[in-house]
């Protein structure tokens, strides 16, 4: 085992470089809810660790002045639930970070952490997936933009070039009569990974689904955006057959394994049965109600 350098830059421009130079062996921590644990079973052994918590812009969070939201990387759960409006226009996504771990892990859990592990059951992702959310990377080449959809690649695996760190989230402004909303299906009461996650976001004008979204975890290498599923419920007033309609794209979207938390036919049924009840959820809430 070799000896782990651990630097806490100030500035992101430092953070790069120093994440950069240390090649394959650096691992960034930003709340080290993975990583430590990683490091504890012996699966990784980095030779540096790059703490991002001191970057203030990978600390913060932003309302802009067209409604959307801008919030870092590293910013814990508990941290962002606290936020005064966050919670109330994007109640699903603060739902699937919410679900991350214990009390004392929501103090450093952060979405994008929960995002650069690659786990396709990750809690925080479904819902980033179904609001259209956009993450900023930097690296040794400078900034760019990906739709939070397309960083997953594989278990384990995301699309940031090697030296690029994860610094912020961009959520859309919200139309009115929108909302969101994110459940889950575990085996055991809390602390769990899930065995399907859906994350739906929807908007409503007078009964009618104007727009939808909808992102499906744990049932395939990646989280899904699934597109046939958000087609069922536009132009409908979410009537049983959208909703069963919406159900059976969720199922047949499903790519999953057979392991200890569930079989393959399990995680397919659950897909569609979970598509609704989040469905309705959302419709609720953008209907105030």
């Amino acid at each position: 085992m070799t000896d782990t350098q651990y630097m806490a830059p100030q500035t992101l421009d430092e953070a790069v470089t120093a994440f950069a130079a240390g090649g394959e062996a650096a691992r960034i921590l930003a709340g080290g809810t993975d990583l430590l644990v990683q490091m504890g079973a012996g699966m990784v052994n980095p030779g540096v660790i790059v703490d991002v918590k001191k970057i203030t812009e990978l600390n913060s969070i932003e309302e802009t002045a067209d409604g959307g939201f801008v919030v870092g990387a590293a910013v814990a759960g508990a941290v962002l639930e606290e936020h005064p409006t966050f919670g109330k226009v994007w109640p699903g996504v603060l739902e699937g970070l919410n679900l991350i771990g214990s009390t004392q892990i929501q103090g450093r859990a952060s979405l994008g952490g929960n995002l650069c592990n690659g786990s396709p059951a990750a809690d925080g992702v479904p819902a980033m997936v179904a609001a259209g959310a956009v993450l900023t990377v930097q690296g040794p080449n400078g900034r760019r933009d990906i739709p939070v959809k397309d960083v997953p690649t594989g278990p384990g695996k995301t699309s940031l070039a090697p030296g690029e760190i994860a610094v912020c989230f961009t959520f859309p402004p919200r139309p009115a009569g929108s909302s969101d909303a994110y459940l889950r299906m575990i085996p055991r009461t809390e602390m769990d990974i899930a065995v399907v996650g859906v994350g739906v976001n929807l908007t409503m004008k007078d009964g009618v689904c104007t727009d939808a979204s909808v992102g499906l975890g744990a049932v395939a290498p990646t989280v899904l955006l699934v597109e046939d599923a958000a087609k069922a419920l536009i132009g409908s007033k979410l009537d049983a057959a959208a909703l069963d309609a919406a159900a059976a794209a969720c199922s047949a979207a499903c790519n999953p394994i057979d392991d200890k938390r569930g079989t393959i036919a399990y995680r397919t049924k659950v897909a569609g049965v979970l598509l609704k009840r989040t469905a309705a959820i959302a419709a609720k809430r953008a209907a105030g109600v």
